[in-house]
């Protein structure tokens, strides 16, 4: 098993093996196979990849992501025009359900509200506006409406399971009540774990996934 040193030696190199960020101003910490990134970075879009560098660790059991996003001065811009092209943006990537969403702009946050009846169209809209030049974060306040039996949504969960090759499904234990999810059970890295979470999520009629799977690398 890795130690913390040993973790955080990896993460900064994997930070530093990523050409599309700038670590340059990340500071890593560890403790207990948990990782902390503080400091700031560019854009919001390069928030979310430190993040994904530091989840592929091996040893990595969770990430605290405290990074601040500081546009530089070129690519600060109102709000209106923010929410302008965020609206776009979502047309563009949901040209079937776009109208169902709201957007809402705050000092470059983007707030998305309304309901999508699949959590791959809350995923995306949240997506397409993470690109919009000018944002410094998103909050998906998108609400799901199951439409889909509890066993049902259990049922293709497990199958995705059974298909996956990235998860162990005889070591992970679904339950679904109310288009509401729990996951149990042991997998070997924090990437195993997140994929089991994201083959829930896709099952269609999810609204909440409760994640008490454990790491144990």
């Amino acid at each position: 098993m890795k130690t913390d040193d040993e973790i955080k030696r990896d993460v900064e190199a994997e930070l530093r093996y990523d050409p599309d960020i700038d670590p340059t101003n990340i500071a890593v910490s560890v403790k207990s196979g948990v990782v902390t990134l503080a400091g700031f970075i560019p854009s919001y879009l390069q928030k979310i990849e430190a993040e994904k560098d530091a989840k592929r660790v091996q040893g990595v059991v969770g990430v605290a992501n405290d990074l601040e996003v500081r546009l530089p001065s070129v690519d600060q811009r109102p709000d209106p025009d923010i929410a302008r092209d965020a609206v776009a943006a979502l047309k563009a990537q949901l040209p079937y359900s776009y109208q169902n969403f709201k957007v809402i702009v705050r000092d470059g946050w983007i707030t998305l509200e309304g309901e999508a009846e699949w959590h791959y169209q809350k995923e995306k809209a949240e997506m397409s506006a993470r690109g919009v030049k000018g944002c410094k974060g998103v909050i998906n306040s998108i609400k799901i409406t199951p439409k889909v039996a509890a066993q049902e949504i259990k049922r293709k969960i497990e199958e995705a399971f059974m298909r996956s090759a990235e998860v162990d499904a005889k070591n992970v234990q679904v339950e679904a009540s109310d288009g509401e999810v729990v996951l149990k059970g042991t997998v070997h890295s924090w990437f195993e774990r997140e994929q089991a979470e994201r083959a829930a999520w896709m099952a269609p009629g999810v609204k909440r996934v409760e994640d008490r799977i454990v790491v144990q690398p």
